[in-house]
């Protein structure tokens, strides 16, 4: 006998002859379809990549006009891109898809590469159709995923004058040492916060948050530092301390807090020194007293004029009478030689009682007058007396 001949035959899956169909029925030809037979979907190679990269190809646009729609916005924002040099995926238009929220103002605007996406980031505060808007990366940007994907900066060398911006703003409020400040008093200026957050070093980028219809502060802040090893000194000594009738929250914007290395200690004891000081400072300044000084509330030009400047004085007696019983109310005018003259712009309403004067803050910061949005603070009673308005 040939035992050759008595050895099986090869046989593939489920009995099947090489070259050959099964022949039970009810079985179908294969029963382990290739890919994209019977409807089952395969996602090809580049829209796989797509997906992976798609977080760190789209920004946040915000504070979007009513009039804004995903035509509009798509084609702005390719003609801005192209016009300072940011398309680097070759020619064509850099958005690929815009989804609008038109109840909240705010857009989500996908660019072709990450680079791309990266590079839009300069426009923040880009006038578009008439209003400034906020570029910034959305919540499901994770900057450790993005970092292998391309560049997480803007490019340096875009010609962010050819649509009127200044570089350096945007781009420096991105990556991993981003810092968010929670828990701001409404009234702080942003020269008082960035003040206090220069203790520690110059700052690469800045930005208190406010409220695109009344322009007030929103009580809280993002910056990052020129110095990036600082961040986590900052947020050890600015985090929990209060300030006026609030309680700061200082962390890093994408993390949880970060203690600062052993290395740092000492940097972080001179720093907490710092602001222990800066801090009273700030107390100082929202202690009440009997003057309230105003600023944003009349420009020089304003005051040249006699009869403007009496009308102006006889509109801030009537405004600020409605608080309480009113002293007196200086507005310091410029020199007629030209000159400087100190506390141009500002307005002092002296009042007999510091209940009026607290009642006079509270009411008139935010305020319109003229068409400018007033700040008013407390002002040292030792200085008006002197005459010193320059503080």
């Amino acid at each position: 006998m040939d035992l050759v001949r008595l050895q099986p035959a090869p046989i593939t899956c489920f009995g099947q002859m090489p070259g050959t169909t099964p022949t039970i029925p009810g079985m179908f030809p294969n029963m382990f379809p290739l890919p994209g037979q019977f409807g089952v979907p395969v996602m090809p190679v580049q829209a796989m990549t797509q997906q992976a990269t798609r977080h760190a190809r789209r920004v946040y646009v915000g504070g979007l006009p009513p009039t804004a729609n995903e035509q509009s916005v798509a084609t702005f924002f390719s003609q801005v891109m192209a016009a300072i040099g940011g398309n680097t995926a070759g020619p064509g238009d850099a958005v690929v898809n815009v989804y609008i929220n038109h109840e909240k103002k705010f857009a989500f605007v996908e660019m072709r590469s990450v680079e791309e996406a990266s590079n839009a980031m300069a426009l923040d505060g880009i006038i578009f159709e008439g209003a400034p808007v906020k570029v910034r990366r959305p919540s499901d940007y994770n900057p450790s995923l993005a970092a292998a994907l391309g560049p997480s900066q803007p490019n340096p060398n875009l010609n962010l004058a050819a649509v009127g911006l200044t570089p350096g703003s945007a781009g420096g409020l991105e990556g991993p040492d981003r810092i968010f400040v929670g828990g701001l008093p409404y009234y702080f200026t942003e020269a008082q916060i960035r003040e206090l957050l220069e203790s520690f070093g110059p700052l690469r980028g800045f930005d208190l948050v406010k409220d695109r219809e009344t322009g007030n502060s929103k009580g809280y802040a993002f910056c990052v530092y020129q110095d990036v090893s600082v961040t986590d000194i900052a947020c050890a000594a600015l985090n929990g301390i209060k300030m006026g009738d609030k309680t700061l929250t200082v962390r890093r914007a994408n993390q949880g807090a970060s203690q600062p290395k052993p290395e740092q200690e000492n940097v972080l004891l001179q720093a907490q020194q710092q602001v222990a000081l800066q801090k009273l400072v700030f107390q100082a300044a929202t202690l009440p007293t009997k003057v309230v000084c105003l600023t944003q509330v009349v420009s020089a030009d304003e005051l040249k004029d006699d009869e403007e400047y009496e009308d102006i004085m006889e509109d801030m007696r009537g405004e600020g009478g409605k608080y309480g019983a009113l002293v007196n109310v200086v507005i310091p005018r410029p020199n007629p030689n030209g000159e400087p003259s100190l506390g141009v712009g500002k307005v002092f309403l002296e009042y007999a009682d510091t209940e009026g004067s607290s009642k006079a803050r509270q009411g008139l910061n935010g305020r319109k007058f003229g068409g400018n949005q007033v700040v008013a603070v407390f002002y040292p009673e030792n200085k008006y007396h002197q005459g010193d308005y320059d503080g």
